[in-house]
């Protein structure tokens, strides 16, 4: 099944990876934000209403709505509601994050950083709405901190409190931060290099996702059948 492979470590790798660069693209490439998430945003729309910048706060709130948006349509994917169109509607839903993530590529540096800020909030967004789980390990895609935590907090109970439970979670939480900072790093660098074009390579990983979800589900049946 499609949820099997969705709360997989692969998966979850592919998806962190792609979670990182996003975050190092934005600030390269999108006038110095993280549009992935929203606390910086939240933040900085507070200190800009409180000096009475009323258009540089319009610029903050548009990716916070962008972000609720895409939160409020991830909760519709996962209902039941949409399973009544398609039975798998997870899968139309990573290729709507891919091709938003594709066009973003085209829009040149040249345009307000928005057209591609609100964009990508609304794909960060359906990313932490839809996809959470390593087994029954949580975790976020688009930001580390939480992750950090989950890796110290199982960590100290391995190595003090002796829980041999929680080296599982250590590995995982380890794989997953150190993948959105290969990924903040590989986003870097290609930023530099193909500057908004580098948007390409995390549509591409979530095309990669889609591949890993068919190869899955054509193992299962050929196990099924056999």
């Amino acid at each position: 099944m499609t949820t099997q492979t969705t709360t997989s470590l692969r998966f979850a790798v592919l998806l962190t990876l792609c979670g990182g660069f996003m975050d190092a693209y934005t600030y390269i490439a999108r006038g110095g934000v993280f549009a992935n998430a929203q606390t910086g945003n939240v933040v900085l729309l507070g200190v800009d209403l409180s000096e009475s910048k009323w258009h540089a706060a319009s610029q903050h709130l548009w990716p916070i709505l962008a972000f609720i948006a895409g939160v409020a349509f991830a909760a519709y994917i996962k209902s039941e509601r949409a399973h009544r169109w398609d039975e798998n509607p997870v899968r139309w839903a990573i290729w709507l994050q891919a091709i938003v993530l594709f066009i973003v590529g085209f829009v040149p540096d040249s345009v307000p950083n928005a057209f591609a800020t609100i964009p990508i909030a609304f794909v960060a967004a359906m990313q932490i709405g839809l996809f959470r789980q390593v087994g029954d390990l949580a975790y976020l895609a688009i930001v580390t901190s939480g992750n950090l935590m989950r890796l110290t907090e199982a960590g100290y109970a391995a190595l003090v409190d002796h829980d041999d439970e929680q080296w599982f979670a250590v590995r995982v939480y380890g794989a997953i931060v150190t993948t959105f900072a290969i990924g903040a790093v590989g986003g870097a660098v290609a930023t530099s290099a193909w500057h908004e074009r580098a948007a390409w390579i995390p549509a591409g990983l979530l095309g990669a996702t889609l591949v890993l979800i068919f190869v899955d589900n054509r193992v299962r049946r050929d196990r099924q059948a056999s």
